[in-house]
């Protein structure tokens, strides 16, 4: 029988060893890539069955990929391992079409059935995210009486790169845009979101969950 296919996405090659030891024997891992352009790229071109991927990423973070794929009509099933055990980055990553949210210290078997469930086309969420908490995060009244600023993808690569601290000249080259567009975006969303100056911007970003800047 064909094993299904898997592409791996972390920044971190302990943990793309990690995965690929675990995952070799009962999956054909057909690639790995450490930041969210990359994922953009491969995901389009190798159309894996699955998608193991981190949130926390350079360039663009998992999340906000994922979203772009299905932009592009590329509906992948993702599982995310990440290091957030947090309401908001599980509503967003549910949102963005995720069918998988394990946390990174869990049994290595937890990780097996989230792909298990995700193949199958079934959401599988880490049991200690399951609480009352997150139950009230993922109503669907509760998300949408949230005021939180909807960004476009543009935007939110242009604050995940401010993020990352590079200026709007490399900004500019990496998304093939001017640095003079760099700026127009980042003083949009400055007054959309009511903050004086970038590190404010950031700072809020991170905080609502609309950027990730490494694993905490």
């Amino acid at each position: 029988m064909k094993k299904p296919t898997v592409l791996l996405a972390d920044d971190h090659k302990i943990v793309l060893d990690g995965l690929r030891s675990l995952l070799a024997s009962r999956y054909d891992l057909i690639g790995a890539v450490t930041n969210g352009l990359e994922l953009l790229d491969q995901v389009a071109t190798l159309q894996p069955d699955i998608v193991v991927a981190d949130i926390s990423m350079p360039l663009l973070n998992g999340i906000d990929a994922l979203a772009q794929l299905h932009d592009r009509n590329i509906n992948p099933k993702v599982v995310f391992l990440t290091m957030h055990p947090d309401a908001t980055y599980l509503t967003r990553a549910l949102e963005a079409g995720a069918l998988g949210y394990v946390i990174k210290h869990a049994a290595a078997e937890e990780l097996l059935i989230a792909i298990e469930h995700a193949l199958a086309g079934q959401v599988y969420i880490s049991p200690e995210m399951r609480h009352s908490s997150v139950t009230e995060q993922l109503d669907p009244t509760r998300r949408h009486q949230k005021a939180i600023i909807a960004l476009t993808p543009r935007q939110r690569q242009v604050l995940q790169l401010l993020a990352e601290g590079k200026s709007a000249k490399e900004i500019g080259a990496l998304l093939d845009i001017s640095p003079r567009t760099v700026e127009t975006h980042k003083y949009k969303m400055m007054d959309d979101l009511g903050v004086k100056t970038s590190a404010q911007l950031i700072q809020h970003a991170i905080r609502q969950g609309l950027i990730t800047v490494g694993d905490p």
